[in-house]
């Protein structure tokens, strides 16, 4: 699987990150499902009926990505972000940037150039609850892994 297929995934949790070798990341996903079951929610004194939640699909297995190398990561709380027009980027959930924040931040805090360590992306990961921006010179290796139980 490569990064590409998952361009027009949508609705995905962060599950964990973690790097199991200095300098490496591997991140896991789990895609979601609509609940079966309506729930009512109260903001204030307003009541919203019918409402549906998006619930981690435990019949799928995880999605796996890892990274051999990075020059750098970051994880945001979702609740934290906004829209930003100035972002320019193709997918949906999976992106990768040609125009972000987070290149703009890795071109300012790093020595990262096209001559070192090279040309390098902005893969970035809207999740339900987080999203994950990496800036890496290889596209990440992607597989699926079955859930522990």
């Amino acid at each position: 699987m490569e990064y590409s297929d998952l361009l027009n995934f949508k609705d995905i949790y962060l599950e964990q990150i973690y790097e199991p070798e200095e300098n490496s990341l591997r991140l896991l996903f789990s895609r979601s499902r609509t609940s079966e079951t309506p729930e009512t929610i109260t903001i204030g004194e307003i009541e919203i009926k019918d409402i549906y939640s998006l619930d981690v699909d435990e019949t799928v297995p995880l999605i796996q990505m890892d990274f051999e190398g990075y020059i750098g990561y970051s994880i945001r709380n979702e609740s934290y972000t906004s829209w930003d027009d100035y972002e320019e980027f193709e997918g949906k959930i999976f992106r990768i940037y040609s125009k972000s924040r987070y290149l703009d931040f890795i071109k300012v805090g790093t020595f990262a150039s096209e001559d070192y360590p090279g040309s390098f992306k902005h893969y970035g990961i809207s999740c339900l609850n987080h999203v994950v921006d990496v800036a890496s010179v290889s596209e990440p290796i992607i597989k699926e892994v079955q859930r522990i139980k």
